[in-house]
């Protein structure tokens, strides 16, 4: 008689998970060390360049080709990316976020990520 309201509780309690990782959770799982790492090649054209390229590849496919997400996926031109740190970032392309089906840039090596990075941030913020 319990396994019939399962599914209920599960309706009830998926959006309150769902949404506590969309809200920015895995910024508050960055060790401080992480989050102070500065991006060496910030401003670069040559790197926004190649981190263009590399986004194209690697992430357009999720996040759309604007950065401006699609459906389920975040927009990496919001707010909360914009005020996230580069090493912040960085970490999360290390380390993903399974919780929300990010799996870990392992294709990138640290050079490439931080390319990756200083392309997002050439980008305007977020039209939505």
């Amino acid at each position: 008689m319990r396994l019939r309201f399962l599914p209920v509780v599960l309706l009830v309690l998926m959006p309150s998970v769902v949404f506590a990782t969309a809200d920015g959770a895995w910024l508050r799982r960055v060790p401080d060390e992480d989050r102070a790492r500065k991006n060496p090649v910030a401003g670069q054209a040559a790197a926004i360049r190649v981190g263009e390229g590399l986004f194209h590849e690697n992430c357009a496919r999720c996040h759309g080709v604007d950065a401006d997400g699609r459906t389920t996926r975040p927009s990496l031109r919001s707010a909360r990316i914009r005020g996230a740190s580069d090493g912040s970032l960085l970490w999360m392309l290390r380390n993903g976020n399974p919780y929300k089906g990010m799996p870990p840039a392992q294709a990138l090596t640290e050079p490439q990520r931080w390319q990756v990075i200083a392309y997002l941030r050439s980008l305007p913020a977020s039209k939505k």
